[in-house]
């Protein structure tokens, strides 16, 4: 058993990033959210902008939005839930420009997503029950490594006290990957060269509690739902957690790409039925993702989104505010 530690602080390409103010990084967080959404915002502009053709809205009109809505990965029940509403509102408000349908389905889109907006806490209820236990799980290439490494800087920045355990024991580079935000982070990566992935997140827990660790996350190997047999094993590491802390595991994150469109909701579905999945983090919301799937979340799986991501850099993954989604989402 060993941990990786961060190289001497004096090594500049590992050395953690300058933190712009809170206003400015506020800002350059909306730009990067809404160049992510770009795809999607004009995918759903595009219709309702045939308002100032036709000038009116009509059946016609409403089938097209309701086409875009589902190319934009919202799914049967959340489009139909929004068209619906949609027609009262324009009916009832007598909508008749770009503009009003605009906001009033925004609103809809707002309404439909707040319910996700649920942040991350990490008070525990008991105080002396340390640490806060958090499992990550998720298919390769969701960018689950990636998000345990950027939650540790957030989480540090918060005030906590961090520690990683390398519980992906199947993929040859993800111990290492790990060690690596471990060293830039100056966090600890509980770790063996081979073993049982629940055995090392036992002993990590172990020396969490010995170190009076506020935050211990613990990584598992990536799966596809459909692997039965892999999906017994992380239910495992779970039962483990809980033999070794009974409270635990605090929270359960399912990393999730927004690539993968529909195919989303029966990862949640999969997922949450062997571990009790209790938040998301939303990665790749890069430009080339359709970002209705979190609508389609919303309807059929409603699972408090923790974070989403757009890009590589250490404060490309951010709480989730469904307005501030929503308006990214629609260019504003």
């Amino acid at each position: 058993m060993f941990g990786f530690l961060k190289k001497n602080t004096a090594d500049t390409d590992l050395a953690a990033p300058v933190m712009p103010d809170a206003e400015a990084a506020r800002a350059s967080w909306k730009e990067r959210l809404k160049v992510g959404l770009a795809r999607t915002n004009a995918t759903l502009n595009t219709p309702i902008g045939e308002l100032f053709v036709r000038g009116k809205i009509d059946d016609e009109l409403l089938e097209e939005l309701e086409s875009t809505l589902l190319m934009a990965d919202c799914g049967i029940e959340a489009t139909t839930w929004l068209l619906d509403e949609l027609r009262a509102k324009v009916k009832k408000e007598r909508i008749e420009s770009p503009d009003a349908l605009r906001e009033a389905l925004m609103e809809l889109m707002t309404r439909l997503l707040a319910p996700l907006e649920q942040p991350l806490d990490l008070n525990h209820p008991d105080q002396s029950q340390r640490p806060f236990i958090i499992m990550i799980a998720g298919v390769n290439g969701a960018g689950k490594t990636t998000s345990i490494g950027k939650l540790a800087k957030r989480f540090q920045q918060e005030g906590h006290g961090v520690l990683l355990a390398a519980g992906d024991t199947f993929r040859a580079a993800a111990r290492e990957q790990l060690a690596e935000w471990g060293r830039r982070n100056d966090v600890t990566v509980i770790a063996q060269e081979s073993g049982d992935a629940a055995a090392v997140i036992f002993d990590a827990i172990g020396a969490a509690r010995a170190r009076g660790i506020d935050v211990m996350m613990a990584d598992t190997a990536g799966r596809l739902p459909t692997q039965l047999n892999l999906m017994e094993e992380i239910a495992k590491v779970r039962r483990v957690i809980q033999k070794a802390e009974p409270t635990g595991p605090h929270e359960v994150l399912l990393v999730l790409d927004a690539n993968i469109g529909q195919n989303a909701i029966q990862q949640v579905k999969a997922f949450d039925k062997a571990i009790k999945v209790t938040g998301l983090v939303v990665t790749k919301l890069d430009g080339t993702a359709k970002g209705g799937v979190l609508a389609a979340i919303a309807r059929q799986c409603p699972i408090p989104v923790r974070f989403i991501g757009v890009g590589e850099g250490i404060d490309d993954l951010q709480p989730f505010r469904a307005r501030e989604f929503v308006e990214a989402l629609f260019g504003q």
